[in-house]
């Protein structure tokens, strides 16, 4: 397969399972399965998230579905994950995302158990940019954690997995997230903003300096 940066994106129109190329399975998660593909045409390499109506129905995830869409759809960072676009036949919702050629960051920190100064703060600089980015468009992440930040071919960090995300300017209320990251208001139950995201940026540099028990 040749490297993205040497094709162009892939074009936007009317998307169909036929335009794509299916390859290997990425990983798997409760509504749906992620694969590599590649667009027909521009033999453009992306990765496809693939979500079961049956799931959507079954859990009631329709509007958080659509607002994960929207909200990542509208991002554009050198560290936040894109996602070219979206279709649908009649089982099935399809995402076209950015491919991420070195995985979850997790993974690394898993065989690793703790990364050097360097390249610990190498991930914290580019995970605050790209979070200080959100804030700046009144966008939480609230899901911050080694498994939903994924690598390119260039070690570049990139945000996935904006399932949780919200936009919004007022404090919220849901309880959302991953136990082991979540911050003190909304462990409290007390209403949140953007600061959440903040907490889990200063776990994870310890994280990434000291290790965990969790990995």
């Amino acid at each position: 397969m040749e490297e993205n940066k040497k094709n162009s994106e892939p074009r936007q129109r009317g998307w169909s399972i036929a335009d794509f190329e299916i390859g290997k399975p990425l990983g798997r998660g409760k509504f749906g399965r992620v694969y590599v593909a590649r667009e027909v045409k521009s033999k453009y390499i992306v990765a496809l998230k693939v979500i079961f109506k049956e799931q959507i129905d079954k859990y009631n995830i329709h509007h958080q579905l659509k607002r994960e869409m929207e909200i990542q759809t509208n991002l554009s960072h050198p560290n936040i994950l894109r996602l070219y676009g979206w279709f649908h036949d009649e089982q099935r919702v399809f995402m076209i995302l950015e491919y991420a050629h070195g995985g979850e960051l997790f993974k690394e920190l898993r065989k690793c158990g703790y990364l050097s100064e360097k390249k610990a703060a190498t991930y914290v600089a580019s995970l605050a940019n790209a979070l200080a980015y959100c804030h700046e468009k009144d966008v939480i992440h609230r899901d911050i954690k080694p498994e939903n930040l994924l690598l390119d071919h260039e070690g570049r960090l990139k945000i996935a997995d904006f399932g949780w995300s919200v936009q919004s300017r007022s404090k919220r209320h849901t309880m959302c997230g991953t136990l082991d990251y979540l911050a003190p208001e909304m462990v409290e139950n007390k209403a949140h903003d953007y600061a959440v995201d903040n907490w889990t940026l200063g776990i994870l540099c310890y994280e990434f300096l000291y290790g965990s028990s969790s990995l």
